[in-house]
């Protein structure tokens, strides 16, 4: 216990007073997130705030980790740099896709293959019980990739990422520190500590951003901890057996993995690369419904939790039913939004044409107004053109 207060409370420290730091030398080297069509910032924001809990999550979890023989720790550790160094990079300078996916391979690889942390079995999931160790392999490299990009891809509104991976990171390790696993309830509340810091200066207005350093990093750390519930949840030995274990881990996750999963479905129906942006994401209906950043963060933290807390109280029912159910809510919700949003669409004023007059009838209006008034012509009077104008009836004034 004091080993998980300790690694809570460092990492918020250091994460609390290196923030600013960051922030002054992001002014300094122009190191901004700068606004587009796509993003819902209208100023220049530092994304160096992956950093500053980095620090904090690395220096806690150094500490307070329990020593123990074949810790997998070590290769965590591994991971936690190669995936630091990906998200870094690709702030800085900009990173492709492929880039990027070859890093998150290689952090998984030292987590999964190093250290030994596998997908086993699904647990009465569609029948289906032990699974080849291969398959288990492919499975779990398939899992940690989708977390990890979840993570980066919710990251689209102030406080956000920081506060669901500051929840499911709470959940686990509390599940962790009740199961007698102290390594991973170390990393739980070691990376909650460091969000609730990071939060403090990125609640809207954010004045930083985690940046990928920061979303990879918590997507990261959330799949080792998820994986490692599967494995141990899911064992009847083990101190605190959860039933219907592979349906309650989605329930814990269901914000960015089924909004993560939806939009990479939607995006590869329509021919897309599943990397590419669009403004399909959860949050980008709640910003269209007129909510605020705080808003659409809080609903999306408290979707996360009902779920959670169903999951946990529904787990009896078997994985079929209890994965059904979460996901039929999550596509019913889904809906609810959609139409909500279609229904808030302003549509676009349709241009209305600006009539014209012949020329013939110009030229003879024209004649008949010499021929009507010559003495007009030496006059030095100059006369306003008439301007024909749509009045809102749609009917043409002369004005």
């Amino acid at each position: 216990m004091e080993n998980v207060l300790i690694a809570s409370v460092l990492s918020f420290v250091v994460t609390y007073f290196a923030i600013p730091a960051l922030i002054k030398v992001a002014e300094l080297k122009h190191l901004y997130d700068e606004p587009d069509e796509r993003k819902s910032h209208k100023a220049n924001i530092p994304t160096l705030g992956g950093i500053g809990f980095f620090s904090g999550f690395v220096m806690a979890a150094a500490i307070c980790v329990p020593s123990f023989a074949n810790s997998p720790f070590q290769y965590m550790v591994a991971a936690f740099f190669v995936i630091f160094m990906v998200g870094l990079k690709d702030d800085i300078v900009g990173l492709s896709p492929l880039k990027k996916l070859i890093g998150q391979l290689m952090a998984s690889f030292a987590v999964i293959y190093l250290g030994n942390l596998q997908i086993n079995s699904m647990y009465g999931f569609l029948g289906i019980q032990a699974l080849p160790q291969h398959f288990g392999l492919l499975l779990t490299y398939f899992t940690f990739l989708v977390v990890i990009n979840a993570f980066n891809l919710i990251d689209g509104v102030d406080g956000l990422a920081g506060s669901i991976g500051m929840l499911v990171s709470c959940v686990l390790g509390t599940y962790f520190l009740y199961s007698g696993e102290l390594l991973y309830a170390v990393l739980g509340f070691g990376m909650a500590g460091g969000l609730a810091a990071f939060l403090i200066y990125n609640i809207s207005p954010a004045r930083i951003f985690m940046g990928d350093t920061g979303s990879l990093l918590v997507g990261l750390v959330n799949a080792i901890l998820i994986v490692k519930f599967i494995e141990v949840a899911g064992n009847p030995a083990s101190r605190m057996p959860v039933n219907a274990v592979p349906a309650v881990a989605f329930a814990i996750l269901i914000v960015p993995l089924f909004d993560t999963l939806r939009v990479f479905a939607i995006r590869m129906l329509r021919g897309r690369s599943p990397f590419s942006a669009d403004r399909n994401h959860i949050h980008h209906y709640l910003l269209e419904l007129k909510l605020n950043h705080k808003q659409t963060t809080f609903v999306a933290v408290v979707s996360n939790i009902i779920f959670i807390v169903a999951a946990f109280s529904l787990q009896d029912i078997g994985p079929n039913y209890l994965m059904l159910i979460i996901v039929g809510s999550a596509v019913a919700g889904t809906i609810v939004l959609y139409f909500a949003k279609k229904g808030k669409t302003v549509p676009r004023p349709v241009p209305v044409r600006q009539a014209t007059v012949p020329a013939a009838a110009t030229v003879n209006t024209a004649a008949a107004a010499n021929a009507a008034t010559p003495a007009a012509a030496s006059d030095a009077v100059v006369t306003k053109p008439k301007i024909l104008r749509v009045n809102p009836e749609g009917m043409l004034q002369d004005k």
